[in-house]
C-alpha cells in the first residue's frame, strides 16, 4: 500500500479525533478512492455507514469502490490502468455500472470492519419465535408423572389428611359445590429433613394428573433489583399457562422468611410478590388449576402472612416413616442389589426413628461392607442381614437435632394450636 499523502494523513488524524463525523470520513474515502486505494475507501465508507446506515452518499461511494475490484480507478482526467495499455478517460466520465450490486460480496469484504447491527432472529408472523414463549419454557416444568400416593409406603395418617384437605374436594366437584368448599389456598408440608416431603408432593401431582414445577430459592433470587420479583411472577405465569399444575415451593423458609427479621428490602419485596401470586393477582380465578404445595423444615421461620386463610392455610406434619413405610423404603433401595436371607420386617423394627434418607444410607453402607469384603477375599458374596444390621447400628438418626429444636417450639410457641400434631407426636414418643 502506498504511503499516505500529507492531506490524507491530516484527514486520518481528524477522523480519529471525530470518528462519528460522517462527512469528514466520506471526504477521506473519496480521496482514497481517487488515488486508486479502493479497499481503504471501502473500509472508510463502511465505517461511515455504521454511524449513518441510511446515508446515500456513503452507499454511492461504497458501490463505486466495489465496482472496480482488481484494478485501480483514477480521478477523472487521469490515466486508468488497464491490462496491456494505458488509456485516457475524459474528465467527469464515469465507468459503466453493472445493473445490480452484489451485496453478498460487499458483506464478505467489509464483515471484519462493520460488526452486525442486529444479532437476534426476527420474530415469525405466527408467533412461534416470540421471546415470551421461550422465556416461559425456561422453567423446568415436568409432565404429569406416574407416581401416586399408593407408591408412598405406609404414612396412612399423612395420606388421609391429604385426601380430606386437598384431594377429595378436587375429585368431587359436585360435592365441593354442594358444601361450598373453596379450592383457594395451598398446603404446607413440614417436618424433619429426609422424610419424603418432595416425594409426597410429586405423588399429589400424579394423583391430580397435573404438571409439576419445583421452585427453590436459587430459581428466584437474583442480584439485580427487581429481578427476583419478576422471576417469582414468571414462575406462576408459567404454572397458569401449563394448568393443571402443582407448584412446589421447596425450602419455603428461604423463599418466604419472616419479613420482620429480614434486613434486605429485596428479600421483603420477594415475599410480597409471593403473597400477591398466591392471592391470584386480584382474583381467585387467576390461579384456577394451579395447586400450591410448600415444604419446610422450620415452619416457625415462615412469614405469618403466608399462612393466613386463602394462602398456605393447611398444614401437614411429615414425620419419619412408620413400620410399613420403612419396610417399603428398604425394599425399594435393595431391589437391584444382590441380597440373601434378608428379613425386612425385622430390619424395619430395628430402624425405628430413621428417616427415609437414613434408610437409603443403611442400604448403601451395607453394600459397601459386602463389596469391600468381596474385594479383600477375592470371592463375591451377597449382601446379608448381618451387613444391614451392622450398618443400621452405625447410623445416627438425622431427625434427632430437628426434634430437639421443635420441642421448644411445641412447648412455648404453639400459638392457636398450630403445632398440635407435633405436640401429640412428641408426647407419644415421650420426647415432651
Amino acid at each position: 500500500m502506498p504511503d499516505d499523502s500529507p492531506l490524507i494523513q491530516s484527514l486520518r488524524t481528524a477522523v480519529a479525533a471525530a470518528p462519528a463525523d460522517v462527512p469528514l470520513r466520506l471526504h477521506l474515502a473519496e480521496l482514497l478512492l481517487n488515488e486508486g486505494r479502493s479497499e481503504a475507501a471501502v473500509a472508510e465508507a463502511a465505517a461511515a455507514l455504521q454511524h449513518a446506515p441510511g446515508d446515500e452518499r456513503a452507499r454511492e461511494l461504497m458501490m463505486r469502490a466495489m465496482e472496480v475490484p482488481g484494478r485501480a480507478m483514477e480521478v477523472p482526467g487521469r490515466a486508468m490502468e488497464v491490462p496491456g495499455r494505458a488509456m485516457e478517460v475524459p474528465a467527469r466520465q464515469q465507468p459503466p455500472r453493472r445493473p445490480g450490486f452484489d451485496w453478498k460480496a460487499a458483506e464478505e469484504q467489509v464483515g471484519d470492519v462493520v460488526p452486525p447491527r442486529f444479532v437476534e432472529s426476527p420474530v415469525r408472523a405466527d408467533g412461534q419465535d416470540d421471546p415470551g414463549e421461550a422465556e416461559a419454557e425456561a422453567w423446568d416444568v415436568e409432565a404429569p408423572g406416574t407416581v401416586r400416593l399408593a407408591d408412598v409406603g405406609g404414612m396412612r395418617e399423612v395420606k388421609d389428611r391429604l385426601e380430606a384437605a386437598f384431594l377429595a374436594p378436587l375429585r368431587n366437584p359436585e360435592l365441593r359445590k354442594l358444601y361450598g368448599k373453596s379450592l383457594r389456598g395451598g398446603l404446607l408440608l413440614y417436618g424433619p429433613p429426609g422424610c419424603g416431603k418432595t416425594f409426597i408432593a410429586r405423588a399429589v401431582a400424579g394423583e391430580l394428573g397435573a404438571s409439576f414445577l419445583s421452585v427453590s430459592v436459587n430459581d428466584v433470587l437474583d442480584m439485580w433489583i427487581g429481578n427476583s420479583e419478576r422471576n417469582m411472577h414468571e414462575i406462576f405465569q408459567t404454572a397458569r399457562r401449563r394448568a393443571p399444575c402443582v407448584v412446589f415451593l421447596d425450602e419455603l423458609d428461604a423463599l418466604g422468611a419472616k419479613r420482620s427479621r429480614t434486613a434486605h428490602s429485596g428479600m421483603r419485596n420477594t415475599v410480597n410478590q409471593l403473597l400477591t401470586e398466591l392471592d391470584g393477582i386480584g382474583s381467585a380465578e387467576a390461579n384456577e388449576g394451579v395447586f400450591v404445595l410448600a415444604a419446610t423444615n422450620v415452619p416457625w421461620d415462615v412469614d405469618n402472612a403466608l399462612r393466613r386463610p386463602g394462602r398456605l392455610d393447611r398444614t401437614l406434619l411429615v414425620l419419619p416413616p412408620d413400620g410399613p413405610a420403612r419396610e417399603a423404603i428398604l425394599r425399594y433401595h435393595l431391589r437391584e442389589r444382590p441380597i440373601e436371607n434378608v428379613d425386612l420386617g425385622k430390619l424395619a423394627k430395628v430402624t425405628d426413628g430413621l428417616s427415609g434418607a437414613d434408610l437409603a444410607h443403611v442400604c448403601e453402607a451395607a453394600a459397601e461392607r459386602a463389596l469391600l469384603d468381596s474385594a479383600r477375599s477375592g470371592t463375591v458374596r451377597m449382601i446379608g442381614m448381618k451387613d444391614l444390621l451392622a450398618a443400621a447400628k452405625d447410623v445416627v438418626p438425622s431427625a434427632e437435632p430437628w426434634f430437639a429444636s421443635a420441642r421448644n417450639v411445641a412447648m412455648f410457641a404453639n400459638e392457636g394450636g398450630m403445632y398440635d400434631d407435633l405436640v401429640a407426636y412428641l408426647k407419644k414418643r415421650r420426647k415432651l
